[in-house]
Protein backbone atom coordinates (compact mmCIF):
# COMPACT_ATOMS: atom_id res chain seq x y z
CA UNK A 1 0.00 0.00 0.00
CA UNK A 2 0.88 3.53 -1.18
CA UNK A 3 2.68 6.04 2.26
CA UNK A 4 0.88 9.09 0.45
CA UNK A 5 -2.99 9.05 -0.49
CA UNK A 6 -3.78 8.36 -3.97
CA UNK A 7 -3.89 11.62 -5.97
CA UNK A 8 -6.90 13.87 -6.00
CA UNK A 9 -6.71 15.91 -8.59
CA UNK A 10 -9.54 18.13 -7.57
CA UNK A 11 -7.53 19.00 -4.52
CA UNK A 12 -4.40 20.01 -6.22
CA UNK A 13 -3.40 23.58 -4.99
CA UNK A 14 -2.37 25.97 -8.77
CA UNK A 15 1.50 24.53 -8.33
CA UNK A 16 0.54 21.33 -8.43
CA UNK A 17 -2.54 21.97 -10.98
CA UNK A 18 -0.69 23.55 -13.86
CA UNK A 19 2.08 20.73 -13.44
CA UNK A 20 -0.77 18.24 -13.47
CA UNK A 21 -2.61 19.38 -16.32
CA UNK A 22 0.65 20.17 -18.73
CA UNK A 23 1.60 16.06 -17.88
CA UNK A 24 -1.53 15.16 -18.46
CA UNK A 25 -2.08 16.92 -22.19
CA UNK A 26 1.74 16.06 -22.79
CA UNK A 27 3.22 12.67 -24.55
CA UNK A 28 2.32 10.87 -21.18
CA UNK A 29 -1.68 11.36 -21.59
CA UNK A 30 -1.95 10.61 -18.02
CA UNK A 31 -0.76 11.51 -14.57
CA UNK A 32 0.28 7.98 -12.94
CA UNK A 33 3.11 6.24 -11.05
CA UNK A 34 5.89 8.71 -9.87
CA UNK A 35 4.49 11.70 -11.10
CA UNK A 36 1.61 10.93 -8.07
CA UNK A 37 4.34 10.91 -5.57
CA UNK A 38 6.22 13.86 -7.11
CA UNK A 39 3.47 16.36 -7.28
CA UNK A 40 3.79 16.64 -3.43
CA UNK A 41 6.80 18.93 -4.58
CA UNK A 42 5.54 20.68 -7.77
CA UNK A 43 8.53 22.23 -8.51
CA UNK A 44 10.64 18.78 -8.60
CA UNK A 45 7.24 17.06 -10.39
CA UNK A 46 7.98 19.94 -12.98
CA UNK A 47 11.27 19.52 -13.72
CA UNK A 48 11.47 15.80 -13.65
CA UNK A 49 8.83 15.24 -16.00
CA UNK A 50 10.96 17.66 -18.31
CA UNK A 51 14.00 15.79 -18.12
CA UNK A 52 11.50 12.96 -18.38
CA UNK A 53 10.07 14.00 -21.70
CA UNK A 54 13.88 14.23 -23.07
CA UNK A 55 15.08 11.20 -21.81
CA UNK A 56 11.94 8.97 -22.93
CA UNK A 57 10.71 10.58 -25.70
CA UNK A 58 13.43 12.86 -27.51
CA UNK A 59 16.90 11.27 -26.79
CA UNK A 60 19.61 9.65 -29.41
CA UNK A 61 19.30 6.25 -27.89
CA UNK A 62 17.02 3.91 -30.28
CA UNK A 63 13.78 3.15 -28.12
CA UNK A 64 14.34 -0.85 -27.97
CA UNK A 65 17.67 -0.30 -26.44
CA UNK A 66 16.01 2.77 -24.44
CA UNK A 67 13.37 0.40 -23.05
CA UNK A 68 15.91 -2.42 -22.20
CA UNK A 69 17.94 -0.07 -20.29
CA UNK A 70 14.67 0.88 -18.15
CA UNK A 71 14.19 -2.73 -17.59
CA UNK A 72 17.51 -3.50 -16.16
CA UNK A 73 16.70 -0.18 -13.43
CA UNK A 74 13.46 -1.46 -13.03
CA UNK A 75 15.08 -5.24 -11.89
CA UNK A 76 18.13 -3.93 -10.33
CA UNK A 77 15.99 -1.48 -7.92
CA UNK A 78 12.98 -3.97 -7.99
CA UNK A 79 10.77 -1.09 -9.07
CA UNK A 80 7.50 -2.84 -9.77
CA UNK A 81 5.55 0.14 -11.04
CA UNK A 82 8.67 0.65 -13.62
CA UNK A 83 8.36 -2.96 -14.15
CA UNK A 84 4.48 -2.61 -15.12
CA UNK A 85 5.19 0.58 -17.41
CA UNK A 86 8.11 -0.56 -19.23
CA UNK A 87 7.89 -4.37 -19.81
CA UNK A 88 4.98 -4.51 -22.66
CA UNK A 89 7.17 -1.56 -24.21
CA UNK A 90 9.93 -3.43 -24.26
CA UNK A 91 8.03 -6.33 -25.93
CA UNK A 92 6.54 -3.99 -28.84
CA UNK A 93 10.00 -2.43 -29.46
CA UNK A 94 11.11 -6.43 -30.61
CA UNK A 95 12.42 -7.68 -26.98
CA UNK A 96 11.40 -11.25 -26.62
CA UNK A 97 9.48 -12.53 -23.96
CA UNK A 98 12.51 -14.62 -21.90
CA UNK A 99 14.67 -11.78 -22.59
CA UNK A 100 12.52 -9.61 -20.82
CA UNK A 101 11.99 -12.61 -18.04
CA UNK A 102 15.56 -13.14 -17.90
CA UNK A 103 16.10 -9.44 -17.14
CA UNK A 104 13.43 -9.34 -14.51
CA UNK A 105 15.03 -12.31 -12.89
CA UNK A 106 18.22 -11.36 -12.86
CA UNK A 107 20.02 -13.34 -15.15
CA UNK A 108 22.17 -13.27 -18.21
CA UNK A 109 19.72 -13.52 -21.30
CA UNK A 110 20.29 -14.34 -24.49
CA UNK A 111 20.36 -11.84 -26.60
CA UNK A 112 19.25 -11.82 -30.26
CA UNK A 113 21.35 -8.57 -31.49
CA UNK A 114 24.97 -7.46 -30.44
CA UNK A 115 23.45 -3.94 -29.12
CA UNK A 116 21.07 -4.91 -26.92
CA UNK A 117 23.89 -6.79 -25.29
CA UNK A 118 26.05 -3.97 -25.39
CA UNK A 119 23.47 -1.88 -23.88
CA UNK A 120 22.66 -4.88 -21.14
CA UNK A 121 26.94 -5.11 -20.13
CA UNK A 122 26.64 -1.17 -19.51
CA UNK A 123 23.28 -0.78 -17.81
CA UNK A 124 24.08 -3.30 -15.25
CA UNK A 125 27.77 -3.02 -14.56
CA UNK A 126 27.01 1.01 -14.32
CA UNK A 127 24.32 -0.24 -11.74
CA UNK A 128 26.16 -2.56 -9.53
CA UNK A 129 29.25 -0.98 -9.32
CA UNK A 130 28.41 2.95 -10.13
CA UNK A 131 30.68 2.92 -13.00
CA UNK A 132 32.07 1.35 -15.94
CA UNK A 133 34.80 -0.42 -17.18
CA UNK A 134 36.28 0.23 -20.36
CA UNK A 135 35.77 -2.82 -21.62
CA UNK A 136 31.62 -2.01 -21.16
CA UNK A 137 32.22 1.47 -22.12
CA UNK A 138 34.19 0.96 -25.13
CA UNK A 139 31.33 -0.74 -27.16
CA UNK A 140 28.65 1.59 -26.21
CA UNK A 141 30.37 4.68 -27.87
CA UNK A 142 31.43 2.66 -30.66
CA UNK A 143 27.31 2.04 -30.92
CA UNK A 144 25.80 5.11 -29.59
CA UNK A 145 28.71 7.86 -30.16
CA UNK A 146 29.41 10.45 -27.29
CA UNK A 147 26.25 11.79 -27.26
CA UNK A 148 24.21 8.52 -27.10
CA UNK A 149 27.14 7.38 -24.07
CA UNK A 150 25.99 10.21 -22.08
CA UNK A 151 22.07 9.97 -23.03
CA UNK A 152 22.42 6.47 -22.06
CA UNK A 153 23.70 6.94 -18.82
CA UNK A 154 21.60 10.16 -18.05
CA UNK A 155 18.46 7.80 -19.15
CA UNK A 156 20.10 5.13 -16.68
CA UNK A 157 20.27 7.70 -13.74
CA UNK A 158 16.87 9.41 -14.60
CA UNK A 159 14.86 5.65 -13.71
CA UNK A 160 16.97 5.49 -11.04
CA UNK A 161 15.39 8.43 -9.35
CA UNK A 162 11.97 7.43 -10.32
CA UNK A 163 12.90 4.18 -9.25
CA UNK A 164 13.30 5.50 -5.77
CA UNK A 165 10.66 7.74 -5.61
CA UNK A 166 8.23 4.31 -6.51
CA UNK A 167 9.98 2.03 -3.86
CA UNK A 168 9.95 4.86 -1.41
CA UNK A 169 6.34 5.74 -1.51
CA UNK A 170 5.04 1.83 -2.19
CA UNK A 171 3.31 2.95 -5.53
CA UNK A 172 2.25 -0.19 -6.87
CA UNK A 173 1.29 -1.21 -10.57
CA UNK A 174 -2.49 -1.41 -11.18
CA UNK A 175 -4.10 -4.93 -10.99
CA UNK A 176 -4.01 -6.96 -14.05
CA UNK A 177 0.00 -5.63 -15.62
CA UNK A 178 2.35 -7.77 -16.43
CA UNK A 179 3.77 -10.76 -13.59
CA UNK A 180 6.70 -9.28 -11.54
CA UNK A 181 9.36 -12.04 -12.84
CA UNK A 182 11.65 -11.39 -9.54
CA UNK A 183 8.30 -12.22 -7.61
CA UNK A 184 8.41 -15.58 -9.61
CA UNK A 185 12.29 -16.54 -9.20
Amino acid sequence: MSRLPPLDSTTLDADQRAVYDRIASGTRGGVGGPFSVLLQSPELASRVEQLGVFIRYECSVPQRLRELAILVVGAHWKAEYEWYAHAGIALAQGLSPEVVQAIGQNRQPSFETQSDHVVFGFARELLKTGRVSDEAYMPVKELLGDKGAVELTGLIGYYTLLAFQLNTFQVEPPLGGPAIPWAQS
